[in-house]
């Protein structure tokens, strides 16, 4: 269990990413939504021990993560968004010098760490070719690869499918449920399918605030009879805006199909659907911009 309590952060230009955070986050995978920006960076560089915070705690399984940073780093696996690489290395070089940082300095153990994490990540027949030459879904699995090096209790993954074709977003996502079984797998990201997709729990962070929290399913039942579907005319948007609380809206056919949130109908031509977590997404950030 990651405990993280009243969590706050300022940095020295004023800006406030992070504002009295708290979160229980179990075994499992967690989604942490928001939009670019919502302070979900700064909050995993925190529970990372890259950065202190101005005030708050995080605890892992009954340990100190702030106050002990070296025994909280031995169980921690992290892979940021911007995940640097020697291009001329090979995959099998770079990882077997990730594991001597990690501790594991036997030859053979440390050789059959490294293949079995090769082999988890089916980068193994590639082990060979240089990192500089790999996909970006390739270079994600050989990020998570070195994540889980030393059997961590905790992996922190920031926006890991950005940039991704489908194929290797799904072969990724697929490898991170997988992972997910054992220990606690935190997974930031503004792409909103892919916390559908994967994760029992989740939380919607915006400027720095925990919009909400819960189980998916029960966040999208919340809003059972209330998401209205309309299409209108380009023209016809800022009216609606002004209106109704339009929760999306998007381009179908040269046409804009809005979603928007009513206890009832909110007029004529509009039908019910059911909603998704993409509306319930939308409908925090509109409501705390209210």
């Amino acid at each position: 269990m990651l405990s993280i309590r009243s969590l706050s952060k300022t940095y020295g230009n004023g800006v406030r990413a992070l504002r009295d955070v708290s979160l229980e986050i179990p075994t499992g995978m967690f989604g942490l939504l928001g939009p670019n920006g919502a302070g979900k960076s700064t909050l995993m560089r925190t529970i990372a021990t890259l950065q202190d915070p101005d005030s708050g705690s995080v605890m892992l399984d009954g340990l100190d993560v702030l106050a002990d940073k070296q025994a909280a780093r031995e169980q921690l696996g992290y892979l940021p968004q911007e995940f640097g690489v020697y291009p001329k290395e090979t995959a099998l070089a770079m990882l077997e010098h990730f594991a001597v940082l990690k501790g594991l300095v036997n030859d053979k153990e440390r050789h059959a760490v490294v293949e079995a994490l090769l082999r988890q990540v089916n980068l193994w027949e590639v082990r060979h070719h240089r990192l500089g030459g790999f996909s970006g879904g390739m270079r994600q699995r050989f990020g998570i690869a070195q994540a889980l090096i030393g059997d961590p209790k905790l992996i922190i993954v920031d926006e890991p499918t950005a940039g991704l074709d489908p194929e290797e977003r799904n072969r990724f996502l697929n490898l991170l449920a997988e992972i997910g079984e054992k220990v606690v797998v935190i997974l930031s990201t503004h792409i909103v399918e892919d916390v559908t997709d994967l994760c029992p729990r989740m939380a919607i962070i915006s400027r720095g605030e925990v919009l909400l929290q819960g189980e998916p399913l029960e966040t999208i039942r919340s809003l059972d009879g209330r998401v209205w579907k309309r299409t209108i005319g380009k023209g016809e948007l800022a009216e609606y805006q002004q209106q109704m609380t339009v929760l999306s809206t998007r381009l179908v056919g040269g046409r804009t199909v809005i979603h928007v949130l009513a206890d009832s109908a909110p007029g004529e031509g509009f039908e019910g659907i059911a909603p998704d977590l993409e509306d319930v997404y939308f409908g925090q950030l509109r409501q705390q911009a209210a």
